[in-house]
């Protein structure tokens, strides 16, 4: 237990020393700049079908639902009985932490969930815990608490015909949700 705290604090350290550059980002504003220079080409240029096309559809693309965009990404896992973060997740957690400080109206749903092993009210409070665990991290790369709702399914959205650790250990995650998904 006590090496899972160490781990913990390590890790929050770490993460919280790497935010100073994430925070200064603002990815926003360079996106909204390109849209605006993107119709007043497309105004400009009136039929020049074949330049705005190409400016709108990169602009289309939802870095939230785009599959080559670590943002697509949405699972956070855990070991067996544990809340701890693993630092495997510390870029997935960064990313998304650089959107919603980026997107301020933008909100997200930590739900937290466990195999099917144990009682009820144990795996809620695992999987209550596992989802605080990630809005902590959120919280030290500077993600707003009025941008984070945690939930905990516990066992509820697990697979019941795992019968091995290799199966179980997909259970044992947080899902990250936005808001309007």
């Amino acid at each position: 237990m006590n090496k899972n705290i160490v781990i913990s604090v390590l890790l929050a350290a770490m993460l919280a020393a790497c935010s100073s550059k994430a925070v200064k980002e603002t990815p926003q504003a360079a996106v909204e700049d390109r849209s605006q220079a993107t119709q007043s080409a497309t105004h400009s240029h009136g039929s020049d079908s074949a330049t705005s096309g190409v400016s709108d559809s990169s602009m289309a693309v939802n870095p939230l639902k785009d599959p080559n965009n670590i943002l697509s990404k949405r699972n956070v896992y855990f070991d067996f009985d544990s809340d701890a973060v693993k630092a495997e997740y510390r870029s997935l957690i960064e990313a998304h932490a650089k959107y919603l400080s980026a997107n301020g109206s933008a909100k997200v749903f930590l739900q937290g969930n466990t195999d099917d092993r144990g009682t009820r009210e144990y795996n809620l409070s695992l999987g209550q815990r596992r989802a605080v665990a990630v809005k902590k991290v959120l919280n030290l790369l500077g993600v707003q608490d009025t941008q984070i709702e945690t939930v905990s399914f516990g066992k509820e959205k697990a697979n019941a015909a795992c019968a091995d650790d290799s199966c179980w250990q997909q259970d044992r995650r947080v899902e990250i949700q936005y808001q309007g998904e």
